[in-house]
């Protein structure tokens, strides 16, 4: 063999040596640990014990999630409680990841059984399955990953909304405390009605999954408030139905619960139906319809369902609970985009709005004898460069039209932010503190009449805030503080 002489090559080879070394012994070593694992849970499986994960595995198990969320944001996943009713192809999805992520209490609600037609879409379903009740199925796979980790609550029944057939089903397991969440995947359009009136009724938090069948574009999927859900039949139909629950309801002040995505939260999609539902067969209208549903008074006929969407919108569902329980929010994405003339058109009125502030703020720092052209040069640096004068920011716009679709889109989700109102009205941007920069942080969307009251307050008073409550400003407010300065940042 005929060892080179070049030093470089020498070095090479060396650190190739070296490395190689030291990946065979962790290798190695992982390959212990992982059989030392297999032996200790088999050693259980086979007595028939539940599995106990000692902490450094349960640790080493969940060491991913913590490194996203941190240690105090994984310990609040940990420590919740959340009730999921339906456990079909959306809903097993939703428990399935949420108890991977280390919840350590799921109650899963579902009168169902599994069946050889619901293997598309199940999470976690065999043919060994068919026939088990779904919350059982789940339970017993759940099981198999977390251990004792995480309890599992099954309960084979049908949500009512009358106290006295539920039971104690909505009660959380913790004292004197309401659900972390509440995850709605039922697509009985009654049932899940109720269930959502309940969780307005108690402000508990709920987030919605809308129809999943006959659709297959997952570049469709939204998160949003209920209101703004589109093109989904099944939304529809909710908002009609939950509207009239609540409509005699005194603890219900009005309906600001549909625009309130953290009051109530949907995963949709915006597709339009390309399945319709199944006809019925030769036997079922021979036999009597209405012999052939498993509940009185629910759907009979069959939607063609893609296993996909229901797998997506499940997840969804998981990923919006998790990332608020664990303290990292995200600001959904509505399903409106704003188009490149509208994004031009608010910008460039935004643009006029802030220069006849700019003016009225000079005029009023001129001495009354003094033209406009002969502004003093300090006022003129301010305004080039941004400051303060008067009291109120004057300067150069700290957005461009890309922040625009940003503000209106994401932040006010099309909506005004002091009426919630998006038919109806034209919406325009204004600055929210005339103290503070025009950035993101402090524009709002208004429409023609909030926007009018706010110009009246604050040639008034001298600050448009005062055109609207103390509560609404709060809210205001709070939303203004979760944006980001920058949109692209």
């Amino acid at each position: 063999m005929k060892v080179s002489s070049n030093p470089s090559s020498v070095k090479v080879a060396m650190a190739s040596f070296i490395l190689g070394s030291v990946m065979t012994y962790c290798l190695s070593n992982l390959s212990k640990k992982e059989k030392n694992v297999k032996k200790k849970l088999s050693s259980q499986k086979s007595s028939n014990q539940p599995i106990t994960i000692p902490p450094e595995m349960r640790s080493e198990q969940l060491s991913r999630n913590e490194l996203y969320f941190g240690e105090n944001g994984m310990e609040s996943i940990i420590n919740s409680s959340i009730l999921i009713v339906g456990l079909g192809g959306v809903g097993s999805h939703t428990a399935h990841m949420l108890a991977r992520a280390g919840v350590s209490y799921l109650r899963l609600v579902d009168f169902d059984q599994v069946t050889l037609s619901s293997l598309n879409r199940h999470a976690c379903a065999t043919l060994e399955d068919v026939g088990l009740s779904k919350v059982s199925c789940l339970k017993n796979f759940l099981a198999k990953v977390c251990g004792t980790c995480c309890e599992v609550d099954a309960r084979v029944q049908m949500y009512t909304g009358d106290d006295s057939k539920d039971g104690d089903m909505m009660k959380c397991p913790k004292h004197d405390s309401e659900w972390d969440v509440v995850i709605d995947a039922i697509d009985d359009v009654p049932t899940k009605a109720r269930l959502l009136a309940h969780c307005i009724r108690k402000n508990i938090r709920v987030i919605s999954c809308m129809g999943a069948g006959g659709k297959s574009d997952m570049t469709r999927l939204h998160i949003s408030d209920l209101r703004t859900a589109s093109r989904d039949p099944l939304a529809s139909k909710l908002r009609q139905t939950l509207k009239k629950i609540l409509k005699k309801d005194s603890s219900v002040k009005d309906e600001s619960y549909l625009s309130d995505i953290e009051r109530v939260a949907v995963v949709y999609s915006s597709e339009k139906v390309v399945c319709k539902l199944a006809d019925f067969t030769e036997e079922q209208k021979e036999e009597g319809i209405h012999k052939f549903g498993a509940v009185d008074n629910m759907r009979i006929r069959v939607i063609p369902v893609l296993g996909t969407m229901p797998a997506i919108m499940g997840q969804s569902l998981a990923a919006m609970a998790l990332c608020e329980l664990g303290g990292k929010p995200f600001t959904p994405m509505g399903g409106e985009r704003l188009g490149r003339n509208a994004r031009n058109r608010l910008y460039q009125h935004f643009k006029n709005r802030e220069n006849k502030v700019r003016d009225e703020i000079e005029l009023v720092d001129c001495d009354e004898s003094d033209s406009a052209l002969h502004r003093d040069v300090k006022t003129d640096e301010i305004s080039e460069s941004g400051g303060v004068l008067n009291g109120k920011w004057i300067g150069p716009l700290q957005i461009d039209s890309d922040d625009v679709d940003y503000i209106f889109s994401e932040v006010w989700r099309n909506r005004c932010s002091v009426t919630g109102e998006s038919l109806g009205t034209v919406l325009e941007l204004t600055r929210w503190d005339l103290s503070k920069p025009s950035n993101c942080q402090n524009i709002v969307l208004m429409g023609a009449k909030a926007m009018r009251l706010y110009d009246e307050a604050k040639n008034k008073t001298g600050d448009g805030r005062d055109s609207v409550s103390s509560e609404i400003r709060s809210r205001i407010e709070a939303r203004l503080t979760v944006c980001k300065i920058d949109s692209r940042a």
